[in-house]
């Protein structure tokens, strides 16, 4: 094992011991006020980003923007092959980006926001952000790592990102590959059964790679779900209908939390380390999000928050 993967493990490590965890979660959930909760994160990793931030969005995307710091520290640790590693794992970064340029919802105005700096964690932003219509930004995909989303509607550029963000974590992340299934059957069966669209062609064939063919066309909730592999199948056990998906992703996610500390636990210094650290870190920045949407809300944690925690 190379000098970079030990010390890029143990910077893993040490991040990850430095997150709140449920607990600092529940004790920022109680607020009362949004202040409260902020100053709660004072003693955390979060500090940096949030102690300038203003209001429950900018709250919540400090977070994020604290989460997308300690990633690019961590691939600066790593080697070439260790870093690259992590490129997939940070694409949800890069999807904000580019939902953050899209046209509002019903004629709205969108609220202009700082792109995240992804540096080393970059797939194809410096392209996309220059991409001047949706028919250019559709281009600059299809050309990119991202693939051709299979439309130039703002909903089917997000969605076949998110879907060709699955497709990439399991392919080039193997430790990762039960969590790209199990989003991509949260995706699949929000799109097909709450939204009530019908995914692009590109959509359904990465679907297909993650969850056979048979899942993506199902006409039905119940068929959809015993169509899944036996391998996907846990994302949905206790979820009878597509109005409870809300509660197999806080599922999704506390299984993340819990598999990515058992690789921090049990791992070597490699890979498997790294990708715990990156699955704790993330599921960490998740909970805290919801914790401050609890206290701005008056300090009442709801069914949602204990559902994640």
């Amino acid at each position: 094992m190379s000098a970079e993967w030990v010390a890029g493990a143990v910077r893993a490590r040490a991040f990850a011991a430095r997150c709140p965890g449920a607990e600092g979660a529940r004790e920022i959930a109680r607020g009362p006020t949004l202040d409260d909760a902020l100053r709660r994160l004072a003693t955390t990793p979060y500090a940096r980003y949030t102690r300038a931030a203003l209001g429950l969005a900018g709250a919540q995307r400090a977070v994020a923007a604290a989460l997308l710091w300690q990633l690019r520290v961590l691939a600066g640790w790593l080697p070439r092959g260790g870093a690259r590693l992590l490129v997939p794992l940070a694409s949800g970064f890069e999807i904000a980006n580019v939902v953050s340029r899209l046209p509002a919802p019903e004629g709205g105005r969108a609220e202009a926001v700082e792109p995240y700096r992804l540096g080393a964690l970059e797939t194809a932003w410096r392209s996309l952000e220059r991409a001047g219509t949706l028919a250019e930004l559709r281009a600059a995909l299809a050309a990119s790592p991202w693939g051709d989303p299979g439309d130039d509607t703002p909903w089917a550029l997000v969605t076949g990102m998110r879907m060709a963000a699955a497709r990439r974590v399991a392919v080039s992340v193997p430790p990762a590959r039960r969590w790209a299934q199990g989003r991509a059957v949260l995706l699949t069966a929000r799109e097909l059964f709450v939204h009530r669209r019908s995914p692009t062609r590109s959509v359904r064939r990465d679907a297909a790679r993650l969850l056979g063919a048979r899942a993506p066309a199902a006409p039905s909730y119940p068929e959809f779900r015993e169509s899944l592999p036996s391998a996907a199948r846990w994302v949905l056990a206790d979820v009878d209908e597509p109005g409870e998906l809300w509660r197999a992703e806080a599922g999704w996610w506390r299984t993340v939390q819990a598999e990515g500390a058992a690789m921090l636990r049990q791992g070597r210094y490699g890979p498997a380390v790294v990708v715990g650290a990156v699955a704790s870190l993330s599921a960490d920045a998740w909970r805290v999000r919801a914790a401050l949407e609890s206290a701005a809300r008056g300090g009442r944690p709801g069914e949602a928050f204990d559902a994640l925690v």
